[in-house]
């Protein structure tokens, strides 16, 4: 059954990133954003507490946490810092690609070294013609003799240039879903440059940049389950990945409805702290619902993946209600301070620039609608 209280085990796991996110988080992540500058002490100090690994098994390094435990770890962190906790979801995403369907070559090879934060990963897929159409990436790898060698280009992906090992997706035959295979790619593999670094709205100290294989050889052992299987791999870490993205927004979401809440506290208009206006007890309310709302469809989404049942349609509500919630609680929250809520000196400008890009990435909200819409109707 799933359950609306902590285990001990959580609860002392909870306190313990807490704890971390106040005192190593906290007072350092504005330098950070400000230089778009990644934040390799604090990954290092992440991997010190297991933190890395959390969804890989014990026997490969990992903390064997639960999905439905690796999300509330993710909201935490998301409270504290959305940069930090997208890029350690997303060198978590090869993890889970490389556990579930590696050989144990690959898991002795690359699973433990992620896990224990001693290699940093990431994922990509998208490509400047492939956004939203996964299928249509033009991304190719030809197989001559023992090694397959790539030719292509990817783009946004996270973590990239800081990334030691890349599960990237290219086509090896003109099918255009079972033509797609996945591979592991080594940084210093030759052939394998990185080019544009993305300036983006928000998330300065993540980075984003674009991939460029030219001729890189990439030995055949590094193919992940077998030739064809690509895109079935990708959609179903996808599906775990709208999890991480859903825990990552109610974590975002819930720092922007905090701030609002006390500063509406403090704040005096007409005699008064703006709390006591109806219209301000109205937005916060709202923000209160939808937040409570996200969290219980992220966990539900969680147990599901947990407990082995099919999750995808409830992995997409869950992205799309949090997500959407993220951006209006963030821009309801810069509404309740004012003027104040448009300058850098208050968190809640910065939180709003943050929300957006959770209704983008791991499929926009328009495809995750379209997604339950076609579960539903089946």
């Amino acid at each position: 059954m799933l359950s609306f209280q902590l285990t001990d085990e959580q609860q002392s796991l909870l306190s313990m990133v807490q704890k971390f996110c106040v005192s190593e988080i906290d007072p350092v992540i504005g330098s950070f954003e400000e230089k778009e500058e990644f934040s390799k002490i604090i990954f290092k100090k992440m991997a010190e507490l297991s933190l890395m690994g959390m969804m890989t098994p014990e026997t490969y390094s990992g903390a064997g946490l639960d999905f439905s435990t690796y999300a509330l770890v993710l909201e935490e962190i998301s409270f504290h810092s959305l940069a930090v906790a997208v890029s350690l979801a997303v060198t978590g995403l090869p993890q889970n690609i490389i556990g579930t369907f590696g050989n144990e070559e690959q898991k002795q090879k690359y699973l433990m070294l992620l896990a224990q934060g001693k290699k940093l990963g990431a994922f990509s897929l998208t490509e400047p013609q492939s956004g939203s159409d996964s299928a249509a990436l033009k991304t190719k790898a030809i197989r001559e003799g023992n090694y397959y060698i790539l030719n292509g280009t990817k783009c946004f992906v996270t973590n990239a240039g800081e990334a030691d090992i890349y599960l990237v997706l290219a086509r090896t035959s003109e099918d255009k879903k079972k033509g797609i295979s996945a591979f592991i790619v080594e940084k210093d593999m030759a052939g394998f440059m990185f080019g544009k670094k993305e300036h983006k709205m928000a998330l300065q100290c993540s980075p984003t940049m674009e991939l460029i294989f030219k001729d890189c050889k990439v030995p055949k052992e590094n193919l992940v389950g077998k030739e064809g299987e690509g895109f079935a791999i990708a959609m179903r870490a996808l599906d775990s990945g709208r999890i991480t993205i859903a825990a990552s927004a109610v974590g975002l979401a819930r720092r922007a409805f905090e701030e609002a809440k006390n500063y509406s506290k403090i704040r005096v208009q007409f005699g008064k702290p703006i709390s006591q206006f109806q219209a301000i007890q109205t937005m916060l309310s709202e923000m209160a619902m939808t937040i409570e709302a996200s969290r219980l469809l992220v966990q539900k989404a969680a147990f599901l993946r947990d407990q082995k049942m099919p999750y995808s349609k409830e992995a997409s509500m869950a992205k799309t209600l949090a997500s959407d919630t993220a951006m209006k609680v963030t821009t309801d929250a810069v509404q309740v301070f004012g003027g104040n809520g448009y300058c850098q000196d208050y968190p809640v400008e910065r939180l709003m620039r943050e929300a957006k890009v959770l209704q983008i990435v791991e499929g926009t909200n328009q495809i995750q609608r379209m997604i339950i819409a076609k579960e539903i109707l089946q």
